[in-house]
């Protein structure tokens, strides 16, 4: 189908993402490097036939979430990158996630929006903290 010729919708969504899902090798292991990497918890919950660790976030009827869940990560680090929030600023999580099994790609990157640094999981995974 050609693109340029396709009809656009005029209608924007309220978010360019509505959900998203990092797979582990591991449920247990990931669940404690990111609750403390990120200064947060995440609940267990079923949803479906996989046990998953939900993060928090504070409105979800309006709010973008997302969950770890058992699966295949990209090792490579070739997946998409989830930028997700530190609360208690860039350099202690960069410091919590080094100490936990996380490795640093980029130094910090300053943009409009805020601060951020490119970092891989234990799993290989691209994340983003943002502070």
């Amino acid at each position: 189908m050609n693109t340029d010729t396709q009809e656009k919708s005029t209608t924007a969504p309220k978010h360019a993402i509505v959900w998203f899902e990092i797979p582990v090798s591991n449920l247990v292991k990931a669940r404690k490097f990111y609750e403390t990497v990120l200064n947060t918890s995440l609940d267990i919950e079923v949803m479906g036939p996989n046990e998953t660790a939900v993060f928090h976030i504070a409105d979800p009827q309006s709010g973008v979430g997302g969950h770890l869940y058992e699966g295949k990560p990209a090792q490579d680090g070739n997946g998409p990158t989830l930028h997700l929030p530190v609360p208690d600023g860039l350099e202690v999580a960069m410091k919590r996630l080094e100490e936990n099994g996380g490795q640093l790609v980029s130094p910090i990157i300053e943009i409009p929006a805020g601060r951020f640094v490119y970092c891989k999981d234990p799993d290989g995974n691209s994340i983003g903290l943002f502070g």
